[in-house]
């Protein structure tokens, strides 16, 4: 079973990342993950914090000579910012009188955090809940996008809209790739400028913008997943993937809620046979029929509400004086909906390598190959 276990807290001295049950002999590159570290810090609208940061990684198990071992792999991020908050946050002994933070912040896990994890400092329950976290996370993923692209599986995704400026338009996969040359991954020129003068506006407002990402995965061959159990779903197990991100507030896969707004003859993607193949003209089902991948390109959408800290602050009680006030402010981003599509890939690139092991198994990557090769369409 390929596993993953992050740790780590944003101000802490770094981010840690664990995988288990990759099988040996795959092909690992350093640089292919800081460039999509690097990735993940870009786009417009992101705020200061990139700055201090420059995100590289430091693989510090389970590889040798640029091949997996079969070993846990073990992958490190420092928090460069970590210089700055030593003194606070260091396990040795930290200054927690400083740095506190109880005007909690709505739309944060402040408040519910500090009473589930009986702290009176939601500066404890911060540190790990952002979204800092996602800098190992996608470190992880870029190693499972090493996996799938031994077996002739790639994973893209594009910004389909900031705020209420929102593009409609299809785009093959080649044009999704492409868009990651834009500012704000966006395909269209046109409306990447309107999106950043929106975001712009939304800067000068103080405020925040969210947006919708859709990602397509290509060359999944049928059958991954299951429709005998719940559990072993795949659009089930994308979902819980993609709503593990933190901000993501909905998911959709084909036609999603459209689909609900049509009726069945509009819907369900019918089958026709030539040449000895089966095969459907439209891919309204997204790829994935009856918890199952059919073969076809696999369709997501994943909504991402605005960022909670907005720098005018919202309003709020402070935890210990119960007295009313505006929620703290620190260095956000106004929006940073290109950043969470490297993080979407990311986490989609992990539970895709899952769902093969599961069902193909390994130890090495010449099995793993075998068992791919054989398999249909």
């Amino acid at each position: 079973m390929l596993k993953l276990t992050t740790a780590g807290e944003s101000h802490g001295r770094a981010l840690l990342a664990v995988i288990e049950g990759l099988p040996s002999n795959l092909t690992v590159e350093k640089e292919e993950i800081d460039y999509y570290l690097a990735l993940r810090q870009s786009g417009y609208g992101r705020g200061a914090r990139q700055k201090i940061e420059t995100d590289r990684v430091e693989i510090l198990t389970g590889v040798r000579n640029k091949l997996t071992l079969g070993s846990p792999l073990s992958l490190m991020v420092e928090n460069k910012d970590y210089k700055n908050w030593e003194e606070y946050m260091s396990p040795y002994g930290a200054d927690v009188t400083k740095r506190r933070l109880t005007r909690v912040r709505p739309g944060h896990a402040d408040l519910t955090g500090l009473f589930k994890y009986d702290q009176t400092d939601a500066r404890n329950i911060l540190e790990r809940a952002s979204a800092r976290e996602t800098a190992v996370r996608v470190a992880a993923g870029t190693v499972a996008r090493m996996f799938l692209r031994e077996l002739g599986v790639e994973v893209a995704g594009y910004v389909k809209s900031v705020e209420g400026i929102s593009d409609n338009k299809y785009y093959t996969f080649e044009e999704v790739k492409a868009a990651k040359s834009s500012e704000l991954f966006m395909p269209d020129a046109a409306l990447c400028e309107c999106a950043k003068k929106r975001i712009d506006e939304i800067k000068e407002a103080k405020d925040t913008a969210g947006g919708i990402i859709e990602l397509r995965v290509k060359g999944m061959k049928s059958g991954f997943g299951s429709c005998m159990s719940y559990a072993e779903k795949l659009d089930a197990h994308l979902a819980f993937a993609v709503m593990s991100v933190q901000a993501i507030k909905g998911v959709e896969i084909g036609l999603g809620f459209e689909a609900a707004r049509r009726p069945g003859s509009r819907v369900h993607d019918e089958i026709y046979y030539q040449g000895g193949s089966f095969f459907r003209k439209t891919n309204n089902a997204g790829g994935i029929e009856g918890g199952m991948s059919n073969g076809q390109e696999i369709v997501l959408r994943a909504a991402m509400k605005p960022i909670p800290t907005l720098m005018r602050g919202l309003d709020t009680v402070d935890f210990e004086t119960k007295e009313a006030c505006r929620a703290a402010t620190e260095r956000s981003d106004v929006c940073s909906v290109a950043a969470c599509d490297v993080i979407l890939e990311s986490s989609v690139c992990f539970a895709l390598a899952q769902k093969i092991l599961e069902r193909l198994g390994g130890d090495n990557m010449r099995e793993v190959k075998e068992r791919w090769e054989k398999l249909p369409q």
